[in-house]
């Protein structure tokens, strides 16, 4: 199926179902939908970070720190962060990632949506999608921290990872 004609939940500012419509629609007209961000680790706790393929719909050809994306028309954000994260990585068998917040992302330009973010451990060797990964890699926290002034991120994903800073500094 082109990724376009998804169907996805449109939500109010309470994360409230208010329409389905094709997630082209949805990007087109700046609607509000629901999205997960999942960070993943390996055994030696480096972060899986990408660069999205030029094909991709939202933020083509930038890093990522996480992995993930939309949130299906009745689906639950558990059950799309676990779909995500192994579509994604490439994997199955993945533990259930860990809820950890959520969060309006809203770029005051068009771009909002209900943001989930979880963690997860991943000790299998990924292989991830060719149509969305177009580099990866797992790198340590220093080497993602010097990279964040270099390389061209995701804003979402900047927006995610600058929350799940302070969430884990609140601990």
């Amino acid at each position: 199926m082109n990724p376009a004609d998804e169907i996805l939940d449109i939500v109010d500012e309470n994360d409230r179902v208010v329409a389905r419509v094709p997630r082209g629609e949805a990007y087109a007209q700046g609607l509000r939908h629901r999205c997960v961000f999942i960070q993943a680790r390996d055994a030696a706790g480096r972060l899986f970070v990408h660069r999205r393929t030029p094909t991709k719909l939202v933020f083509p050809s930038l890093y990522d720190m996480f992995v993930g994306g939309v949130v299906g028309a009745g689906e639950s954000y558990d059950a799309a962060a676990l779909r995500e994260a192994e579509e994604e990585l490439g994997v199955s068998g993945l533990p259930r990632p860990e809820f950890l917040f959520k969060f309006l992302y809203d770029d005051g330009a068009g771009k909002s949506w209900w943001s989930a973010v979880y963690e997860v451990r991943c000790d299998l060797p990924v292989r991830p999608q060719v149509e969305e990964v177009q580099w990866h890699d797992f790198l340590s926290a220093d080497e993602v921290e010097r990279r964040l002034g270099e390389w061209e991120w995701v804003p979402d994903g900047v927006a995610a990872y600058e929350r799940l800073r302070a969430f884990r500094s609140a601990r």
